[in-house]
C-alpha cells in the first residue's frame, strides 16, 4: 500500500495540558473555530450539542472529560456524578460508556488521580489512530482497482482520533490507486457529508463528489458504486448495526443493486451486552433540526417532524464488518464473538 501520510492532516481533538480544545464541527466548512472546554460539564455540553461527533471521537472526548472531572471533584462520589453527566450526553454511541468504564478501571477504588487518568486518555487517543490505520489497511484489501465507493455521514479524522474508520479505508484505497471515484451523501439534517466529509477530503487533497441523499439508489443503478462504506455508532452481538439515519436505506439499495456494504468500526463499538439492534436505544433529537436548515425555517409552519438520529441495519445486509482485530464477512453472533476474543494486535486479511 502507498503511504497515506499526505492524506491525513485533520485533527479535531487536542489536549492543551489544562483544557480540552475541540474543533467546532457545527461551524464547518465556513469557519474553523476551536471551543475550549475547561471542565467536564463543558465537555458533556459539547458532546450533546454535536461540537464533537462520531462514536470514536465521542469516546476520546469523554475520556478527557473524565480527566477534567477528576480535577474538579472533591471525592469519588462527585467524580461519579460528573461521569454520569458525560454518559447521558449521547446514549446511542457505545464508545462513550466504553471510555468512561475504562477510566473507572484505571481509577480503581481510590480518589481518581488526574495525571494517571490523563495518561490513559492519551493512550485511548493514540490507540484509536493506530486502530484506524489497521482498519484502513484491512478494509482496502477488499476494494478492487477501479472501484467506485459511496460513503455516508462523516467517519474520518473529524469523527475519530485521526485518519478515520470508513474514511480511513477510503484514504488507504485512494493512496493505493484503487479508486476511480468517491461519492459522499449529504446526510440530512446535519449535513455531515456535505459540511464535514467533503471539507475533510478536500483539505487532504482527495477528490470527492457530493450527492443528495435521495440520489444514492440511482447512482448505484448507474454502475458507479461498487462499495458503500460506512461507520457505526454501535454493533450489537448479532451484527446488527446502529449508524447515522439513512444507512439502512443505503443497505437495502446496495443489496438490490449488487453493491457491497462494508461497515468499519473499532472493537470498542462492538457491544456484546446488546443482543440485537432491537435492543439499541435510538436517540431522537429536536424536530427543529429537520424543519429548519442553517437557522432558517424550510418546512411549512404547523408541520411536525420525526427526527431519529440513527437507524438499525440488520446484519443480514452487511457484507463485511472491518475492525482493527480483523474482518468478518456476513457478521453474526459467532463472528462478533470471534472478533471480540481476538488479541488486540491481531490483523486478519480477507
Amino acid at each position: 500500500m502507498a503511504a497515506t501520510d499526505d492524506h491525513d492532516t485533520v485533527r479535531a481533538i487536542r489536549w492543551s495540558g489544562e483544557a480540552l480544545e475541540l474543533l467546532d464541527q457545527r461551524e464547518l466548512p465556513a469557519r474553523e473555530t476551536t471551543l475550549t472546554c475547561a471542565d467536564s460539564a463543558a465537555v458533556a455540553d459539547a458532546i450533546a450539542a454535536m461540537v464533537v461527533r462520531g462514536a470514536p471521537a465521542i469516546g476520546i472526548t469523554a475520556a478527557w472529560g473524565a480527566v477534567l472531572a477528576a480535577r474538579e471533584a472533591s471525592d469519588r462520589t462527585g467524580w461519579e456524578a460528573h461521569l454520569a453527566h458525560l454518559e447521558a450526553a449521547r446514549p446511542t454511541a457505545v464508545n462513550l460508556a466504553w471510555a468512561t468504564a475504562r477510566m473507572r478501571r484505571v481509577a480503581g477504588e481510590e480518589q481518581p488521580d488526574p495525571e494517571r487518568l490523563a495518561a490513559e486518555a492519551e493512550a485511548i487517543h493514540a490507540e484509536d489512530v493506530a486502530a484506524n490505520r489497521r482498519m484502513g489497511a484491512i478494509g482496502a484489501e477488499y476494494i478492487q482497482p477501479g472501484s467506485g465507493v459511496l460513503t455516508h455521514c462523516n467517519t474520518g479524522s473529524l469523527a475519530t482520533g485521526g485518519f478515520g474508520t470508513a474514511l480511513g479505508v477510503i484514504r488507504t484505497a485512494h493512496a493505493a490507486g484503487r479508486l476511480r471515484s468517491i461519492h459522499a451523501g449529504e446526510t440530512r439534517p446535519w449535513l455531515q457529508g456535505a459540511r464535514l466529509t467533503a471539507w475533510e477530503l478536500v483539505a487532504d487533497g482527495i477528490p470527492v463528489e457530493l450527492i443528495a441523499d435521495g440520489a444514492a439508489a440511482f447512482l448505484m443503478a448507474s454502475g458507479a458504486v461498487n462499495w458503500v462504506i460506512v461507520g457505526a455508532d454501535r454493533v450489537a452481538a448479532n451484527g446488527d448495526v446502529a449508524n447515522k439515519i439513512g444507512t439502512y436505506s443505503l443497505a437495502v439499495a446496495a443489496r438490490h443493486h449488487g453493491v457491497g456494504l462494508m461497515v468499519v468500526a473499532p472493537r470498542s463499538t462492538l457491544d456484546a451486552a446488546t443482543p440485537s439492534g432491537a435492543d439499541i436505544p435510538v436517540e431522537g433529537r429536536d424536530p427543529e433540526e429537520l424543519l429548519a436548515c442553517g437557522g432558517h425555517r424550510i418546512a411549512a409552519e404547523g408541520a411536525g417532524a420525526w427526527n431519529p438520529v440513527f437507524d438499525i441495519t440488520p446484519a443480514s445486509l452487511v457484507d463485511v464488518l472491518v475492525t482493527e482485530a480483523g474482518a468478518v464477512e456476513r457478521p453474526d453472533n459467532e463472528g462478533i464473538a470471534r472478533i471480540l476474543a481476538a488479541p488486540a494486535s491481531e490483523e486478519k486479511s480477507p
